[in-house]
C-alpha cells in the first residue's frame, strides 16, 4: 500500500514539474480580441497546443526517467544518513546506559568487598584480643601455681628443718639433763641457753 502511494506520488510530481517547465518556456497564448470572451479565451490554439502536449510528454519522460531517481536517490541517501545517525544515537546511548550499569555494578562490589575486608579484619582483632587475654591468664595462673608450689615446698622444708632443730635439740637437752645432776640455778641457766640456741637456730 506505502509502494502504491509513494508511485503515485512520484507520477503526480513529475506531471506537475513537466507542465511547470512547459508553461514556463511556452508562451501564454495571445488572447485575440476576434475569439470573444469565455472559454476560448484560456484554452491555447491548435497550433500551440500540440507542440505544448508534446514538450510535456517529452519533459515528463526525460524527468521520470533521469531526474526523479535522482531526487529519489538524493532523498533516500538522506533518508539513510538520519536513519544511520539515529541508529548511531541509540547504540551509543544504550552503550552508555551498560558501561553505567557495569560501572554501578563494580562500585556496589567494591563496596562489598571493602565491607567484608573491614569486618574480617575487626573479627580478626577480636580474636587475636581474646587469645592474647586468654594467654596472658594461663600465663598467670601458671606462674601463680608454681608460686604456691614453691612456697609449699619452702615451707614443708623449713617445717622439716624445724622439726629436726628441736628434736635434736630436745635429745640433748634430755641426755644432758639425765647424765648431770643439777641445781636450780644450773637447770635455769641450762634451760635459757638451749631457748637461744634454739631461736639462733630458727633465725
Amino acid at each position: 500500500m506505502k509502494a502504491t502511494v509513494s508511485k503515485y506520488v512520484h507520477y503526480l510530481a513529475i506531471g506537475v514539474v513537466a507542465l511547470l517547465g512547459v508553461a514556463a518556456f511556452c508562451p501564454l497564448p495571445a488572447f485575440a480580441a476576434e475569439d470573444g470572451a469565455g472559454i476560448g479565451a484560456i484554452l491555447p490554439h491548435m497550433d500551440e497546443f500540440i507542440p505544448m502536449l508534446v514538450a510535456f510528454i517529452i519533459l515528463w519522460i526525460i524527468l521520470a526517467k533521469f531526474g526523479w531517481p535522482l531526487f529519489d536517490g538524493m532523498l533516500k541517501k538522506r533518508e539513510d544518513t538520519i536513519k544511520n545517525s539515529l541508529e548511531k544515537s541509540e547504540e551509543a546511548r544504550q552503550e552508555s546506559e551498560r558501561l553505567l550499569a557495569e560501572y554501578r555494578e563494580q562500585l556496589e562490589g567494591a563496596k562489598a568487598q571493602a565491607q567484608q575486608m573491614l569486618n574480617n579484619a575487626r573479627q580478626s582483632c577480636d580474636a587475636m584480643e581474646s587469645e592474647a587475654k586468654q594467654k596472658a591468664q594461663e600465663e598467670a595462673a601458671a606462674i601463680v601455681a608454681k608460686a604456691k608450689v614453691a612456697i609449699e615446698a619452702e615451707k614443708q622444708s623449713a617445717i622439716s628443718e624445724l622439726k629436726g632443730s628441736v628434736v635434736d635439740l630436745s635429745v640433748d637437752i634430755a641426755t644432758r639433763v639425765i647424765g648431770e645432776d643439777f641445781s636450780d640455778e644450773e637447770h635455769r641457766k641450762l634451760i635459757e641457753r638451749y631457748v637461744k640456741e634454739a631461736g639462733s637456730l630458727n633465725a
